[in-house]
């Protein structure tokens, strides 16, 4: 039977199992909810020995359990690890959703729910795939799966997880269903992500707030300085200045700028979307440059003083600032986190005290086009929408992607179907049937020319 006929056939079927997991509420990051996640992880084992898997546990973990499954086909043929998450974000605010966030429609040709995209509708496009390979006879290499419950509070039980698990984790390429294509009629795949250092900033001045009129001009001003310490980060041509930052940074080989050159992008929409009238970034790169593939600074939230209504003349003791930077793939967080923290610390005038303090942070990522498993998954995508997908890199940071390469030494494709307007994370998140049906088709194409 073709795939399209299958998933026609099947489609009540597909989306019943897919509202059974999105009528769970697994959200990582609220305790009240830890039934929810044991939950969700157990229906996703069902599911997955339903697909035609071998064996499927649940495993525990630090916090939420992972999901486990496999299929084997021969010790010879390569092994697909496909990489899910079952949690999501809060739904809050409710009051902004159209219907229901754990209780799923379909309208318009979309579903509506929260988990609707990331990950649930996601993770079932990988799991029908493979259910069709299985049950028509076409599945010629080792599957195996690995769904965790933390990936929206950072995945900090994965990496401990990975390193006790690694020969069970034995594969010879990752694929993941968890980004996004640049439209629906624009199919992508992508190429590299950002890494991420993320700090917090404490200045201190004098033992207390003072009143500015009895002290100031005479006492520095916590506040003054953090933002002038800020201010220096970047300099006039948008290049950061810490000393040695810059040693790791690969610069983007001039065939993959000019790939990037064609991919359709206009300016002024882009602006009037975000409500400005002129962009600001590093000289010498474009738009798209600027925010996938070179690194950036940013102030996430600053800090002080008196901020409540009407007026209160003070000159305070602290200030204090959250500050970011994405970095590109070989710079190690860890290096740059340091370098942050020896710059800010040596650039502090005398008259202030400044404590610098990571907070976390994740390695980038590149996949080179050249790979088998990337191009099967160019394959599956031309297949599926009807033209080659562009490659793209995302200015987003994906840490645990790194962690997978870092620790098991595999390579992840990054196979995602979502778009901008399904609105992850927000409320009215949802999902195109359309997409989830073709994003089926690719996988299983994916898998057909993958050897």
């Amino acid at each position: 039977m073709e795939i399209k006929q299958y998933i026609q056939e099947n489609e009540e079927r597909f989306l019943n199992e897919l509202f059974s997991l999105i009528r769970i509420p697994s959200i990582s990051a609220l305790p009240a909810h830890k039934d929810d996640m044991l939950a969700c992880a157990e229906r996703w084992r069902q599911l997955l020995l339903e697909a035609g898997a071998d064996e499927a546990m649940v495993m525990p973990s630090e916090r939420h359990p992972l999901v486990y499954a496999e299929k084997r086909v021969s010790p010879d043929a390569p092994t697909v690890l496909v990489y899910a998450h079952y949690d999501v974000m809060p739904a809050e605010p409710l009051e902004l959703w159209k219907s229901q966030p754990f209780e799923p429609e379909v309208r318009d040709g979309r579903i509506w729910a929260r988990g609707a995209d990331d990950d649930k509708g996601q993770s079932m496009i990988q799991v029908k795939a493979f259910e069709y390979l299985v049950r028509e006879g076409l599945l010629r290499h080792n599957v195996k799966f690995i769904f965790e419950g933390e990936e929206e509070i950072g995945s900090p039980s994965l990496n401990a997880f990975l390193k006790a698990h690694k020969e069970l984790l034995k594969a010879d390429v990752i694929l993941v269903s968890d980004t996004s294509m640049l439209g629906a009629d624009l199919p992508s795949l992508t190429t590299g992500l950002r890494g991420l250092a993320y700090w917090e900033i404490e200045v201190t001045g004098p033992n207390r707030d003072l009143h500015s009129g009895h002290f100031g001009g005479a006492v520095a001003n916590p506040i003054n300085v953090l933002c002038d310490l800020l201010s220096k980060v970047i300099d006039a041509d948008g290049r950061i200045t810490v000393p040695h930052f810059y040693d790791d940074v690969e610069e983007v080989p001039a065939a993959e700028r000019e790939m990037i050159a064609q991919i359709p992008f206009d300016e002024k929409k882009y602006m009037e979307a975000i409500g400005v009238k002129a962009l600001k970034g590093e000289k010498g790169y474009s738009t798209l440059e600027r925010n996938s593939c070179r690194p950036s600074f940013d102030v996430c939230g600053i800090w002080g003083g008196y901020t409540g209504e009407g007026s209160k003349t003070v000159l305070p003791s602290k200030a204090y600032a959250k500050v970011s930077s994405r970095l590109v793939p070989h710079q190690q967080h860890e290096k740059i986190s340091q370098l942050f923290v020896d710059y800010l610390t040596q650039q502090a005038p005398d008259y202030v005290q400044v404590k610098v303090t990571p907070l976390h942070g994740g390695e980038g990522y590149v996949c080179p086009i050249d790979h088998p498993a990337y191009q099967a998954a160019e394959k599956g995508f031309e297949k599926a929408f009807g033209k080659k997908p562009l490659a793209v890199r995302r200015g987003g940071s994906i840490p645990i992607i790194s962690d997978f390469e870092q620790i098991l030494g595999i390579k992840t494709i990054l196979m995602g179907f979502g778009l901008e307007s399904d609105a992850i994370h927000s409320p009215n998140e949802n999902f195109s049937l359309d997409i989830f049906r073709k994003g089926i088709e690719a996988v299983v194409e994916f898998h057909q020319q993958y050897k």
